[in-house]
C-alpha cells in the first residue's frame, strides 16, 4: 500500500466567472486509484460562495482522475459540488445537467495572457511594445521573451503526463498571449480536461510570479488582440453523412439561436467581438469558408469531403465555461433534422 495525494479540484460559486478551487487528502492504496476507488469529500461552501455560514457543507464528487507527476504519488480529481446528501447536484454545478454525446468530438483553442506586474509579460512598464505583426507563432526573445516559453512547454508536458488531450501550442497574435488546444470525445470528458490543464497551468505559474488572466479583452478598447477559446466541433452524423442541405440547416439553426449561444459564451463578449481582430460583431451570424472574421469558420477540408468533417465556432471566449458552451452547440444541433 501507498499514500497517494489526492488533489480535489472543483468550481466554485462565483458569478459569471467560477473560480477554481482545490485541496489535498491523503488516502493508502494498492495501486493508483480508479474514479470509482475515490471517496466523496465535503468542503466549506460558505468560504466559496457556495453556501450560508449557518449550514455550510457542500460535498465533493470525483468525476474524472488524472495522475500529477508534480508530486511523489499525486493525483489530479476532477469533481462536482454536491448538495449536502451527496447525490443533488448543487445549483453552480453546470456539469451535472449539460447535454453529452460520446460522438461529438470537441476540440477548444484556449486563449490567455501571461500577467506579471499588473501588466502583459514583454510590456513595459508604461505604454505599449511594438504593435502587433511579429508575435503570433513568434520566435526569438524580442517576440517572446523567456519564461513564457518555458512555461508553456512545462504546462505541455504536465498536461501529457495526466494523460489529457493535449493537442499543441502557440505564441498568439498580441505580445504575452499564448494558446493551448485540448481535444475530446463527449463533451462532458473534453470539458473535464479543459479545467484541469486551466487549474495546471494557473498552479504551475505560482512558481514564476505569474498569473493567468484569461480575461477576453484585458488591454480594453485598444488595438490588440482578445483572447478566445474557439470551439471546433462534429458529431458522428457531420462526419459520416453531412452535406450541404444538412450544413446549411445547420448554419440556420446557430443563426436563430445567436442570443442563445453569445449567452454562454463568455463574460464581457461585447468587447471581444467587435468585427475587429479576426472577429464578427456580436449581433450577427456568419459563416464562411476559411474566414476568421465570421462567427463560424468553415475550413476548406471540410467543403471538400463534401460538406463532411468538423467546423469552428468563433464566439466563445476565453473566460467561457466548456461544459456550458459544448452544452449549448449540442442543443442547437439536435434541433436540426437529418435529411
Amino acid at each position: 500500500m501507498a499514500k497517494y495525494k489526492l488533489e480535489y479540484i472543483w468550481l466554485d460559486g462565483y458569478t459569471p466567472v467560477p473560480n477554481l478551487r482545490s485541496k489535498t487528502q491523503i488516502k493508502e492504496y494498492a495501486s493508483f486509484p480508479a474514479l470509482e476507488e475515490l471517496p466523496l469529500w465535503g468542503f466549506d461552501g460558505s468560504s466559496t460562495q457556495q453556501a450560508e455560514g449557518r449550514s455550510s457543507d457542500c460535498v465533493l464528487k470525483p468525476v474524472a482522475v488524472f495522475p500529477d507527476t508534480t508530486r511523489k504519488n499525486g493525483v489530479l480529481v476532477m469533481c462536482e459540488v454536491m448538495m449536502p446528501d451527496g447525490v443533488t447536484p448543487h445549483p453552480s454545478n453546470s456539469r451535472a445537467t449539460i447535454l453529452d454525446d460520446p460522438g461529438a468530438w470537441f476540440g477548444f483553442e484556449q486563449e490567455y495572457f501571461l500577467y506579471q506586474d499588473g501588466r502583459p509579460l514583454g510590456f513595459p512598464e508604461n505604454g505599449y511594445p511594438a504593435p502587433q505583426g511579429p508575435y503570433y507563432t513568434g520566435v526569438g526573445y524580442k517576440n517572446v521573451g523567456d519564461v513564457a516559453r518555458q512555461i508553456v512547454e512545462e504546462h505541455l508536458d504536465l498536461c501529457l503526463d495526466a494523460g489529457i488531450n493535449h493537442e499543441g501550442i502557440n505564441a498568439e497574435v498580441a505580445k504575452g498571449q499564448w494558446e493551448f488546444q485540448i481535444f475530446g470525445k463527449g463533451s462532458k470528458k473534453c470539458a473535464d480536461q479543459m479545467w484541469v490543464a486551466r487549474y495546471i497551468l494557473i498552479r504551475l505559474c505560482e512558481k514564476y510570479g505569474i498569473d493567468v488572466e484569461f480575461h477576453c479583452k484585458p488591454l480594453g478598447n485598444t488595438d490588440w488582440n482578445g483572447s478566445g477559446m474557439h470551439a471546433n466541433f462534429s458529431t458522428d452524423y457531420l462526419r459520416d453523412v453531412g452535406g450541404k442541405e444538412y450544413f446549411e440547416a445547420l448554419m440556420a439553426a446557430f443563426a436563430k439561436n445567436l442570443n442563445e449561444h453569445i449567452a454562454v459564451y463568455g463574460p464581457d463578449n461585447h468587447m471581444r467581438l467587435t468585427g475587429l481582430h479576426e472577429t464578427q460583431s456580436i449581433d450577427k451570424f456568419t459563416y464562411g469558408i476559411a474566414d476568421r472574421g465570421s462567427s463560424v469558420r468553415v475550413p476548406h477540408s471540410f467543403i471538400k469531403n463534401d460538406y463532411k468533417g468538423y467546423l469552428e465556432d468563433r464566439r466563445p471566449n476565453s473566460q467561457g465555461d466548456p461544459y456550458a458552451i459544448a452544452s449549448r452547440i449540442l442543443a442547437t444541433i439536435a434541433e436540426v433534422p437529418k435529411p
